[in-house]
């Protein structure tokens, strides 16, 4: 027995001496977390604005072209009427689309609304109720 206490020195610690060494230790711990999700975090940020530079990069180009993909088809609808006309037939055509986009987009956010979480609202009252009918009877 006395070859187990020379082998484990905290058995010869008093509890205080214990619980103060439990308490630097999870203080040291909890710093080092902190420290470590902050670099973590640090970098995660740095990827996603790099990668965000990019998704607008893409966005720009990509604007980029459509602008010359109209500009084509106004060019090749051109060979076979005045330039004014294939150009206002190519704006309606594009006014067609984006009215379409426009409805089907405010349905979506209509079915979206109110917008609050109905689901959760019903079963938390429902949990009121529930625990009304826990309340002991004198209370009621």
């Amino acid at each position: 027995m006395a070859a187990a206490r020379e082998e484990n020195p905290m058995r010869e610690q008093s509890m205080g001496e214990l619980f103060k060494q439990l308490s630097d230790d999870m203080s040291t711990l909890v710093r080092q977390e902190l420290r470590l999700a902050q670099a973590e975090m640090t970098e995660k940020g740095k990827r996603a604005g790099l990668g965000l530079g990019m998704f607008g990069a893409a966005g720009l180009l990509g604007f980029v072209a459509f602008l010359t993909l109209t500009a084509c088809l106004v060019a090749a609808l051109s060979k076979g009427m005045d330039v004014w006309l294939a150009a206002l037939i190519i704006t309606v055509i594009y006014g067609a689309i984006a009215g379409g986009l426009a409805l089907v987009g405010r349905d979506r956010v209509t079915e979206a609304t109110p917008a609050v979480p109905e689901q959760t609202v019903q079963t938390v009252k429902e949990d009121v109720q529930w625990a009304k009918t826990q309340l002991p009877s004198e209370r009621k």
